[in-house]
């Protein structure tokens, strides 16, 4: 959670001890990069997210032919100077936080190593930088930066219901596996290569796009029983349609009935504590 002023004025009153010491700049460093409600806090993530997008638009038009040819080396600077800013980044946030092993593997914490990586990938296969575009993923944080906490929050509710609904998902699918294989494998028997299905793995795939209701015309039966059969597969596949939409929005309906927050752990980096928490759940650390 972005802490208020006066949060941030508890935290450096009780740093005031060890002021010079690493555990006061640890704390400072922290305020500044994780959080966005104190002036520095705010200029620092304002300036990420230009960076950021500057970044972007600089990989993109080194893509293009004709700017690479007469900015070539322009946009390369650019580039080094960027990633060399985003790897001074990345480290400070593993120096400040508490347990930079938890943040380095959540979500952010790999998308900032995936943003860096590529350049320094590219020494050895060129081309590879521009897999940096991933770096878009990192504007992420305007949602806490512009204090949008109700997103986070939705966010959030939907990542825990698409993860209750991951075994009954999982069971959905293997069941529409098998519904493909066996009806690609009917419709293989019923029309045969004459038609244009010419083995069991091509039907399958005629049976994926017909359920599925893309029907790219490619492949069409021509039989009567064969266009009866694509009849009912098309029909199953408006109705199978609603099924995981269905499940999700159960699990939706379940987990809004939690109030999580934006606050954020300064220990572990974890999220979504309740309003009164003054512990982080997972670490056990003062919030």
């Amino acid at each position: 959670m972005a802490m208020n002023n006066r949060q941030y004025g508890d935290i450096l009153k009780n740093d005031t001890s060890d002021f010079g010491s690493g555990n006061g700049l640890r704390h400072r460093i922290y305020a500044i990069m994780f959080e966005s409600d104190t002036p520095a806090g705010k200029f620092f993530d304002e300036a990420l997210i230009f960076s950021i997008m500057l970044s972007v638009i600089v990989v993109m038009l080194d893509s293009v032919s004709a700017v690479n040819a007469s900015h070539g080396n322009l946009l390369h600077s650019l580039e080094w100077m960027f990633t060399i800013l985003f790897t001074i980044e990345y480290f400070l946030r593993l120096f400040s936080i508490g347990r930079p092993v938890r943040y380095a593997t959540s979500f952010f914490g790999v998308v900032d190593l995936l943003a860096i990586i590529p350049t320094y990938v590219s020494l050895f296969l060129p081309g590879s930088q521009y897999l940096i575009v991933i770096r878009v993923l990192r504007l992420l944080r305007v949602f806490r930066i512009l204090k949008l906490v109700k997103y986070l929050n939705e966010a959030d509710m939907l990542t825990k219901a698409l993860r209750a609904s991951q075994q009954k998902i999982i069971i959905f699918l293997f069941a529409v596996v098998n519904m493909v294989i066996i009806l690609g494998s009917a419709m293989y028997v019923i029309e045969g290569t004459e038609h244009g299905f010419t083995s069991i793995p091509l039907s399958i795939y005629w049976a994926v796009i017909t359920l599925t209701t893309v029907g790219y015309g490619d492949i069409v039966p021509q039989t009567p029983l064969g266009q009866g059969l694509a009849m009912c597969i098309m029909i199953i596949g408006y109705g199978i349609i609603a099924v995981p939409t269905g499940i999700v929005t159960a699990e939706i309906a379940y987990v809004s009935k939690e109030k999580p927050t934006s606050r954020i752990c300064p220990e572990c980096s974890a999220e979504g504590h309740d309003a009164n928490a003054e512990f982080c759940k997972i670490c056990g650390a003062k919030l």
